[in-house]
């Protein structure tokens, strides 16, 4: 019989793979809604609903998914919310209409649900001082976002676009066999028989719920959002070719899911609240430079007229923008941290609500892009938006953790001074 630790291992490594599979089939539409869009028609607000609506659905069965994981356990959850996304996957190569990929997209975006039942599986396989890597080393499992666009653009030129949804349905038929074959299941990790949906549900009364899923909703929202609109964006902004333009994005994708684990260990080591807080710093600063469009000025000088061009070359945005991953990886670390910290008895409820409001962001947050830039015209409006985003939550995060403590520390210093007086 397998040991502790072997099934710590096992659990661990079988359940990230398993999600780095069902995030590369969530993505799939970033790398195959590119020749859609040529062939179809679409508008940028189109291409923006095609690419976020299998989020619409993974976000939306999160907390279900949450729920039945706390009853029933992870491992059982999983397998069959793999198993339920294979026939919709391969259905994909036989649709001919835009509403034929919506409505197929819907079922697709089942496989969004892996995180939060992954999460709350793995979560609790492992020791509190643990847990924040450990959950860390299953979400770099987002790395998948990355593969896609690393893999699909060649499956696509073997063919055409077709053949991408037939690999993915076997691919993912595979994992989900793989998968419980090679985990295992714990009883006592599973919510007490007796405990009601309503019970599991009062934590939508906690407010901290509330502010944790604002953070999440850039972390994890942007990071997704971003994922889906990279490819495009260097399409029509640089003029690249779809394997390069799907091969640069991947410097935003890839970071922001395989260090997730490095924001773990910052979490365990420095507190969640402190990773955090300057997780969003770095963020909306990054997003500020991001933000400026192109720009040409022509400005009157006493020996005529000059002209100037402002704007992010290829290289400098591409650099930009993997910073920006580093720093989303560790912050959805982080505020999964909190969850971990506070939350240890109804994890997988808890992890569905936040993962609900973090995956609707990623389900707005690009068709916000499309509309802007069909409005504006302006592409780099999308990091207008996230930048907006990023703020309310730097703002919240202050009101709910700084003050409060800045505050105490004061009352205290103040109480001190008081008694040796």
């Amino acid at each position: 019989m397998a040991s502790l630790k072997t099934k710590q291992y096992m659990v661990l490594t079988s359940s990230t793979i398993a999600f780095t599979v069902c995030f590369m089939v969530w993505m799939m539409f970033a790398v195959l809604g590119i020749p859609l869009k040529k062939s179809l028609g679409l508008s940028e607000t189109e291409f923006g609903l095609l690419t976020a609506i299998p989020v619409l659905t993974g976000s939306l069965v999160r907390l279900p998914i949450g729920l039945l994981t706390d009853k029933f356990g992870g491992r059982i959850v999983f397998f069959i919310l793999m198993l339920a996304t294979v026939i919709p996957i391969y259905c994909l190569s036989f649709a001919t209409e835009y509403w034929h990929f919506l409505v197929l997209g819907l079922f697709v975006g089942l496989a969004g649900g892996s995180f939060t039942v992954g999460i709350a599986y793995v979560a609790k396989w492992f020791e509190p001082q643990n847990q924040g890597l450990a959950m860390g080393v299953f979400g770099a499992g987002n790395a998948g976002s990355a593969l896609t666009k690393l893999i699909a653009p060649s499956i696509i030129a073997i063919s055409t676009w077709q053949l991408l949804p037939k690999v993915y349905a076997v691919m993912m038929l595979v994992t989900a066999i793989g998968f419980w074959f090679l985990t295992f299941d714990n009883k006592e990790h599973r919510t007490a028989s007796n405990a009601s949906i309503g019970s599991q549900l009062a934590v939508l009364k906690d407010p901290n719920v509330w502010r944790y899923s604002q953070y999440y909703s850039i972390v994890f929202g942007g990071y997704v959002a971003l994922a889906l609109w990279m490819t495009h964006y260097y399409v029509d902004e640089y003029g690249f070719n779809l394997k390069t333009a799907a091969f640069l994005a991947a410097c935003f994708s890839l970071p922001g899911g395989v260090l997730r684990a490095l924001g773990g260990w910052l979490s365990d080591r420095y507190s969640a609240h402190t990773v955090t807080w300057w997780v969003l710093w770095v963020s909306m600063l990054i997003l500020f430079v991001l933000s400026y469009p192109q720009t040409d000025l022509v400005v009157q000088t006493v020996t005529g007229n000059k002209s100037f061009h402002l704007g992010l070359n290829s290289t400098l945005f591409t650099v930009l923008i993997f910073a920006l991953g580093i720093t989303f990886a560790i912050g959805k670390a982080s505020v999964f941290k909190y969850l971990s910290d506070d939350y240890k008895q109804n994890m997988g409820a808890v992890s569905g609500v936040v993962g609900l409001f973090g995956g609707l962001g990623g389900f707005i947050l690009p068709i916000m892009f499309g509309m802007a830039v069909d409005i504006t015209g302006v592409r780099s409006s999308a990091f207008m938006i996230m930048f907006g985003v990023v703020w309310v939550s730097l703002i919240w995060i202050y009101m709910s953790e700084v003050r409060p403590t800045m505050e105490k520390g004061h009352q205290e210093q103040m109480a001190l001074k008081k008694a040796q007086s």
